[in-house]
């Protein structure tokens, strides 16, 4: 007799390792690319192939953080309402044992990377102690949790400085963690609007208020940090600080008027005027910088 087998079990747990890792949320990777841009070497294809490779690992290091967090939170996940059937672990759709097994091939990647991007595994181990930090202790700790967020947004870019062994610049630094904390405290801000405390504890230290001061406070300095950046040291791209502008702008209306942001990567996916704004910032920014 000829023995069928069931195929769906191993198809599922295959689709699920894939949501694991959120392959939608490697675009946050794009901070990575930052330095090829500003710096002008994206005329270079040895600088492309070093950025890529870069942003490469990083989306490798993101997927093993977003891993270790779905297994720390799994009992949690399990107990709420949509989390239990999007989250591949929670749902049931992938096993822990295959999770872990999963983590250690990302972990002996990033090890066997050092050997080709020493620099750059330096800044990704720097980025998975922290979100270590993060998972099981400090993303309980109010503004410093969003601190933690924002500074892995940081650690991208530099990581992409250090992959084509450039200097950052200070204004490119502050510039970054200022529109990275605006983000991580929009996102606050609506899960708190949507859900309260109940999915993540350490909302119940926030009102909407205090987190529309962190918001705002962060797009000014934004805008004003950015605006010095480029009058200082990129004269050429005055043309893009209306972008920037008209962006968070934009953004901030998503967020009052059409309740979104809490996802930042949907608005910017979704979001026809924010994704066409980022296009044309990007375009100009090569226009000017090429331009004599």
């Amino acid at each position: 007799m000829r023995e069928v087998y069931n195929t769906d079990q191993p198809k599922s747990e295959s689709l699920g390792l894939i949501k694991l890792i959120r392959p939608k949320q490697w675009v946050k990777n794009a901070f990575v690319i930052a330095p090829l841009l500003f710096s002008g070497e994206f005329l270079k294809l040895s600088s492309i192939y070093q950025t890529l490779f870069a942003t490469f690992l990083f989306c490798l290091a993101a997927s093993a953080v977003y891993i270790v967090n779905d297994l720390k939170d799994i009992e949690k996940d399990r107990a709420h309402p949509e989390k239990c059937k999007k989250r591949p672990l929670a749902s049931g759709q992938v096993s822990p044992k295959s999770a872990i097994a999963l983590l250690i091939v990302i972990y002996i990647a990033l090890g066997c990377a050092w050997l080709i991007a020493p620099k750059v595994i330096y800044v990704i181990l720097i980025y998975l102690l922290l979100n270590w930090a993060y998972t099981f202790k400090l993303k309980h700790e109010p503004v410093i949790e969003i601190f933690i967020v924002a500074f892995g947004f940081v650690l991208r870019v530099y990581a992409g400085a250090v992959a084509l062994s450039v200097p950052v610049s200070h204004w490119m630094f502050i510039t970054t963690l200022s529109i990275s904390l605006y983000l991580a405290s929009i996102k606050r801000r609506q899960e708190l609007l949507q859900t309260g405390s109940q999915t993540r504890g350490v909302l119940a230290h926030y009102t909407v208020s205090l987190i529309d001061r962190f918001a705002e406070m962060s797009a000014v300095t934004a805008i004003v940090f950015y605006s010095l950046y480029v009058m200082q040291v990129q004269p050429k791209l005055i043309i893009t600080i209306p972008f920037v502008m008209f962006g968070l702008f934009r953004y901030w209306f998503i967020v009052e008027s059409l309740e979104g942001g809490e996802s930042p990567t949907d608005v910017v996916i979704q979001d026809k005027q924010i994704l066409m704004t980022v296009i044309l910032w990007v375009v100009c920014c090569f226009w000017s910088l090429t331009s004599v």
